[in-house]
């Protein structure tokens, strides 16, 4: 099963390092690691998406919360979430097709972000299941390159309480 894991953790050189080779040192399957700034300053927010059982999870969080830096870390999965992938997707689209490509991307809100001769680069963003059907409606036209980014996640508007190990966090940053 697929598991959603949100790391608040100090911005500082290696801790990126740190945290992957925590998770494959133990043999963990990551799916997607997504790291970028977090609404404070000084902090990095990471979501991971790891592969395994509630039991391989919880180890997975409790190790992380080990490592000095961080200064929270969630199963995203134990309450309602909201997850975000984005693609960019160069298709072959020469002049005589471009319209049929242009619509069928339409179809899933695709977004024309760089247009060439005889190809376009479409930007998608969705859940995994959307972002992947796309890519999927782009292969009969000839896909030339794709970049995609992992998950990026975070708790539900409501529900950030819900969470264990919550309180413990607002008390670090205290």
């Amino acid at each position: 099963m697929k598991y959603v894991i949100g790391v608040l953790s100090e911005d500082k050189p290696g801790v990126l390092s740190r945290i992957a080779t925590l998770i494959a040192r133990r043999g963990y399957n990551v799916e997607s690691l997504s790291v970028g700034r977090s609404h404070l300053d000084g902090f990095s927010r990471f979501t991971l998406v790891v592969d395994g059982d509630e039991r391989v999870v919880d180890q997975i969080v409790k190790q992380l919360d080990k490592l000095i830096e961080t200064v929270e870390v969630r199963n995203l999965s134990q309450a309602p979430y909201v997850e975000r992938w984005i693609m960019l997707i160069k298709v072959s689209a020469p002049l005589e097709i471009r319209p049929h490509v242009l619509q069928t991307a339409e179809a899933f809100r695709g977004k024309a972000v760089d247009v060439g001769g005889d190809a376009l680069v479409f930007e998608v963003t969705g859940d995994k299941g959307k972002v992947e059907a796309f890519l999927a409606a782009m292969r009969p036209f000839g896909i030339l390159e794709v970049a995609s980014s992992g998950a990026v996640a975070m708790q539900r508007v409501g529900f950030e309480r819900n969470i264990p190990g919550r309180e413990e966090f607002e008390l670090k940053l205290a």
